[in-house]
């Protein structure tokens, strides 16, 4: 059976913590009670927007494979984002041609507002991931890492 793909992926306005930029890898409960160590949060609290990616491997493949922090700049990050997210926003809107299994909701992105470098971070290596993990193409060249 195919992995089965869990994204939640949440980009809008959070409530706000005391703390300025976190980076929490947890577990979460499933409802059998089952921890997964496939979690990864990165939130700009100050800035009020978090991502939760929660996908098999994904933390592993980020751990391991990942280009280092600081390898792009926050601008290259940004516009890579805006090209993959895009794509996948139509994909959204097109359950009948797309797999819904691997789209399941649209992401808030708007590139006129400031995330972070962490929150880009993050967003662009999902993306990178889950192109190569799943066999999917959404925009140009996707590095094999």
């Amino acid at each position: 059976m195919k992995n089965f793909v869990y994204i939640l992926v949440i980009l809008g306005t959070i409530i706000a913590c005391s703390t300025a930029k976190t980076n929490v890898s947890e577990p979460v409960k499933v409802n059998n009670g089952v921890a997964l160590n496939d979690t990864v949060r990165i939130a700009n609290d100050s800035l009020e927007y978090e991502v939760i990616i929660i996908d098999n491997g994904f933390s592993t493949w980020l751990a391991s494979r990942a280009y280092p922090r600081n390898y792009h700049s926050q601008s290259f990050l940004e516009s890579k984002n805006i090209l993959y997210i895009n794509e996948w926003n139509n994909r959204v809107l097109q359950p009948q041609r797309y797999n819904p299994g691997l789209y399941e909701m649209n992401i808030n992105y708007n590139p006129a507002i400031n995330y972070g470098y962490e929150v880009n971070y993050l967003i662009y290596n999902y993306m990178i991931y889950f192109q190569n993990t799943y066999k999917q193409k959404l925009w140009g060249y996707v590095p094999s890492r």
